[in-house]
């Protein structure tokens, strides 16, 4: 159904080639004394939706599910990986051993990068645009994470006017520009405006079973619900386009 969708929704919104695609998870809470199995802190109980977003479709290409006291970054070992495809993560998602799969899966991810990060610049570009602070290449120098990722990637300061706020984003992505690298971070945002449509339409809070394959399953049907709105709201405006062109005409 997501594959469907996905398809059918085929769009652009921005010019660079390839699938650009967000992941994120977010928390349901659960009661700890009815789904025991979902244990998250000392009394409280939920589970993770972990989900691969289309940010160009606005449609979801792959979901897990796990419980809520494992760590983000511990799904990126489930996503399916295709070559010359973008993957945007928050800086939860630091792993460099999985940031290094991407990298040799042919494919390109742009993170987050966290403040304690340990590095050295192999390489500085001299001539950058407005609001981009640094644009460099550069190599792990912790020993664990040299040994997990060790080619040089791409480092990026970014200043965002609007927000007033300075990013700092890695990448492996060097064939595109800097300010290319800030708005594919900027679209991440809308994985967050799916949780949030997918949490208050279709009610995942309250669950219907107790048993992990039952949440498992309606987590499952309230993303297929999506895409099946989805697949009618792109076959309604396909239908609404032709007979405005004929009220149109009948008008002139």
């Amino acid at each position: 159904m997501m594959k469907e969708a996905c398809e059918k929704r085929a769009s652009t919104i921005l010019d660079i080639p390839g699938k650009k695609l967000a992941f994120d998870s977010t928390t349901i809470p659960l009661c700890l004394a009815t789904f025991t199995w979902a244990k998250f802190r000392r009394k409280k109980g939920g589970v993770k939706a972990h989900v691969l977003y289309d940010i160009e479709t606005q449609v979801p290409a792959f979901n897990t599910v796990s419980t809520a006291s494992k760590h983000d970054s511990i799904a990126m070992s489930t996503i399916p990986y295709e070559p010359n495809a973008y993957y945007i993560f928050d800086r939860a998602y630091d792993s460099f051993k999985e940031l290094y799969r991407i990298h040799l899966t042919g494919s390109y991810y742009v993170v987050r990068a966290k403040t304690n990060l340990k590095y050295k610049v192999v390489k500085w570009k001299r001539r950058i645009p407005k609001n981009i602070l640094t644009d460099a290449e550069v190599k792990l120098t912790g020993y664990l994470s040299e040994k997990k990722y060790p080619d040089s990637f791409r480092l990026i300061r970014f200043y965002d006017e609007e927000d007033e706020r300075e990013f700092t984003f890695l990448t492996n992505a060097k064939h595109i520009t800097a300010n290319d690298v800030a708005e594919l971070y900027k679209k991440r945002w809308l994985v967050e405006l799916f949780f949030k449509w997918l949490k208050q339409h279709l009610k995942i809070k309250r669950c219907w079973g107790t048993t992990e394959n039952a949440v498992r399953i309606q987590i499952s049907v309230a993303i297929i619900t999506y895409c099946l709105v989805a697949i009618s709201n792109m076959i309604c405006n396909w239908i609404a386009q032709p007979m405005r062109s004929c009220r149109f005409l009948v008008y002139h």
